[in-house]
Formats: structure tokens, C-alpha cells, sequence
């Protein structure tokens, strides 16, 4: 009986240790491609940014004091050449938004280009009709230059509290 016993668990163990075909599954990973960026200011990332002609559109539905929280890609035209503490992004070749940042608790590289995202607050400022006058008369503008202001001028702003600048 003994035999038997020592046989049939032999056998119990020789067919648990045989050999299964395994299907093995190639896995392949997907090559996401990182974009390298410089961070300023606050931590953020570029997932869900919108671009400066979509941001145009919420622009368009702001009044005077109104704010909206954003986050958006654009193109730096210019950079202040002191500090770093402001930059202009171009928005379609005519109009152009002021980027500064908030509480100057950050500062672009003062040879800054190319693209950057953006978080913060998007603004409409105006500016008066008298105050553009009054501007003109401080800059030297000639009588005829000064009487032709008629409209106040509109001028979008962001407060940035973090920047993401493509190396």
C-alpha cells in the first residue's frame, strides 16, 4: 500500500511540474513625447492649456475688471530687458497680450523666446480716452495726433503664477 502511495504522489508531482505552452504577451510601451520646459514660479504642466486664438474668445466675453482663471500657450514677442519682470505674447500679429507675474515672485531669463505655457488670471484693462490723451501729450504727439483718440483702448493682461518656457 505503502508503494502505491509513494507512485501515485510521484506521479501527482511529475504532471504539476510539466511543461505548459506560456503565452507570453509583448508589450509594447507608447514613446510619449516629453516636451522639456524651464518652470518658473508656481509648478504646473501643459496638459489642457489653450491657445492664444481660443483664449481671444473668452477675452472677447470680458468687461473691464473682470477676470477669469486660464491656462494658455503662446508665442513671446518681447520680454522686459531689465528684470525679466514682464512679457508681451502675440496673439494673431496684431494683438498682443501683457503677461506679468504675480506678486514679482518670478522672473523670465531676459533672452526669452519661443513658446511658454502659462497659469493664472486673464484680465481686460481699459485705459480712458483722456488718459490716452494725456499719454500723447507726455510723449511730444503733435494737436492732430491727440484729437484723433476717440476710443478707449483695450488691453488684455494675464498675472501669471506659473511659467513653462520650451527649451
Amino acid at each position: 500500500m505503502k508503494k502505491i502511495i509513494l507512485l501515485l504522489a510521484i506521479s501527482l508531482v511529475a504532471f504539476s511540474c510539466k511543461n505548459e505552452a506560456k503565452t507570453t504577451e509583448n508589450k509594447v510601451e507608447e514613446a510619449t513625447q516629453e516636451i522639456a520646459y524651464a518652470s518658473f514660479g508656481k509648478e504646473i504642466n501643459d496638459a489642457d492649456a489653450l491657445t492664444t486664438e481660443r483664449m481671444m474668445e473668452h477675452y472677447k466675453g470680458l468687461k473691464a475688471g473682470d477676470t477669469i482663471n486660464a491656462k494658455m500657450r503662446g508665442k513671446i514677442v518681447e520680454v522686459c530687458s531689465k528684470k525679466g519682470c514682464w512679457m508681451t505674447i502675440d496673439v494673431n500679429g496684431e494683438d498682443k497680450i501683457m503677461v506679468k507675474f504675480k506678486d514679482y515672485g518670478f522672473f523670465m531669463p531676459l533672452n526669452a523666446e519661443g513658446e511658454v505655457v502659462m497659469n493664472g488670471k486673464a484680465y481686460v484693462s481699459e485705459t480712458s480716452v483722456d488718459e490716452l490723451k494725456h499719454y500723447a501729450e507726455d510723449a511730444g504727439k503733435s494737436e492732430e495726433e491727440i484729437a484723433a483718440i476717440t476710443d478707449p483702448k483695450f488691453e488684455y493682461g494675464f498675472e501669471a503664477d506659473g511659467v513653462l518656457l520650451k527649451k
